[in-house]
C-alpha cells in the first residue's frame, strides 16, 4: 500500500470520523455513568498514593479535554488532534520508506 492510497481510503477515513463521532459515548457518558475509573488509579489509590497529575501536568488536554469546552466535545478534539498526529508521522515514514526503495531500484 503506498502513502497515497492510504490518503484516498474513504472506508479508513469514514471510520475514523465515526470512532471519534462516538468516542465521547464510551469515554465520557458511560464511564460517568457505571463509575468507571482507571485501574492503575485505583490501585494507586489502594497502596495510597496521592493524585498530584493536575498539579504536575503540562498539557492543555489533561485527561483528554480541552479548557472551555463541554468534555464531550473535548474528547474528539483530542482524538482529532491525536489521530492528525499519528497521521502526519505515519505518513511522513511511508514516504521516507518510498523514497529510500525508489533510490535502491527496489519499487
Amino acid at each position: 500500500m503506498t502513502a497515497l492510497s492510504l490518503v484516498k481510503s474513504k472506508r479508513a477515513w469514514t471510520v475514523i470520523v465515526l470512532m471519534l463521532i462516538v468516542s465521547p459515548l464510551f469515554g465520557v457518558i458511560l464511564s460517568g455513568m457505571v463509575g468507571y475509573h482507571e485501574p492503575l488509579d485505583l490501585a494507586a489509590e489502594a497502596v495510597g498514593l496521592v493524585d498530584i497529575s493536575e498539579e504536575i501536568s503540562w498539557t492543555p488536554f489533561f485527561d483528554y479535554g480541552v479548557p472551555g469546552l463541554p468534555d464531550e466535545v473535548g474528547y474528539v478534539a483530542t482524538g482529532a488532534l491525536g489521530v492528525a498526529v499519528i497521521f502526519i508521522v505515519g505518513y511522513a515514514a511511508m514516504k521516507v520508506v518510498e523514497r529510500r526503495r525508489r533510490c535502491a531500484g527496489l519499487a
